[in-house]
């Protein structure tokens, strides 16, 4: 079995792949453009590939593919009718990030509504050594004891996200694009009430028809003033210009995205603008990073191609 790592570069220098080369011969490329594609998989039985293309334009050339393995949980890459229709397999992973992503959006969360990247600022820029107080009380914040958590999409990391919500001793209420969440723990709500009552919201929802710019004007206005958003899902979930609107005109507090629409951030973007990191946090899509996380999703990866070898189905999506 010959099998072409495409996106290795995504998985992390750190990460290791010498187990795989006990399933077959291993060609490892750090990162590939889609134009690239059908020449570097020509001769492959297996493709190891994250966010690129898999559709007829890249794949027809590859005559003895028989397997795609995902590392990411997400498939909007995969033109399932034509990888069906070929009968190539294809597997992904998921739950492997979902700790690591929780974490996340509480480290954004808090970041903003302590005000951190301010006082920080204020003590290595050397104004509290000039300060006549023990302490400096400029910018107000709050507890999260006794807010209002809204979610939007509650999946396993929407659930964890719930859990650890409830320790800081919030209230939690959630909203289900799907309509298929259902959760007795936690009140469910429609999605205008969702806004209106939630001192936090954060999405942890697929992208869909349905949530498409789920997140935009009409939505951030429906909102708090008071409120924060955190979007660790999909990009394209936040109507990105109307979230810089939104924040330029106050109608909520503060914004934390790990993810865009484009990425890497297309320097048009309408957030670039904003330049006040006190109310607007963005990450490079780290939120799923963790060492950890990246070492549980290499070892899956690895069984799901192991158990493919076999004759095994292990993780296996058909659209």
């Amino acid at each position: 079995m010959k099998i072409v790592f495409l996106e290795a570069e995504s998985l992390g220098e750190d990460m290791k792949l010498d187990h795989f080369f006990e399933i077959g011969e291993v060609v490892i490329y750090g990162k590939t453009a889609k134009e690239q594609v059908p020449e570097r998989i020509a001769d492959a039985d297996a493709v190891i590939v994250n966010k690129l293309p898999m559709n007829e334009e890249t794949l027809s050339g590859a005559r003895y593919l028989k397997y795609i393995g995902l590392t990411a949980t997400g498939t909007n890459n995969i033109d399932f009718p034509y990888t069906n229709g070929r009968g190539i397999t294809v597997t992904n992973v998921a739950g492997y990030s979902t700790e690591v992503v929780a974490q996340h959006t509480f480290a954004m969360t808090l970041y903003l509504l302590e005000h951190l990247r301010y006082y920080d600022d204020y003590v290595k820029s050397g104004d509290y050594i000039k300060c006549e107080s023990f302490c400096h009380m400029d910018r107000r914040f709050n507890e999260l004891a006794g807010k209002t958590w809204g979610i939007i999409g509650l999946g396993a990391i929407g659930r964890k996200v719930a859990e650890i919500a409830r320790v800081f001793g919030c209230e939690v209420i959630y909203y289900s694009a799907s309509g298929k969440n259902k959760n007795d723990t936690y009140r469910r709500v429609d999605f205008d009430t969702l806004l209106a009552e939630s001192d936090i919201v954060s999405c942890h929802t697929p992208l869909t028809e349905r949530t498409y710019h789920l997140m935009n004007y009409d939505a951030f206005c429906k909102m708090k003033e008071s409120s924060i958003f955190i979007n660790v899902s999909r990009g394209p979930v936040v109507d990105e210009k109307d979230l810089a609107k939104a924040l330029k005109k106050e109608k909520i507090a503060a914004a934390g995205l790990d993810v865009l629409e484009v990425e890497p951030m297309d320097k048009d973007n309408p957030l670039r603008k904003l330049d006040d990191s006190d109310r607007l946090l963005i990450t490079p899509h780290i939120a799923w990073a963790a060492v950890e996380a990246r070492t549980r999703l290499l070892q899956e990866v690895y069984k799901n191609l192991n158990a493919f070898q076999k004759g095994e189905q292990r993780n296996v999506c058909t659209g």
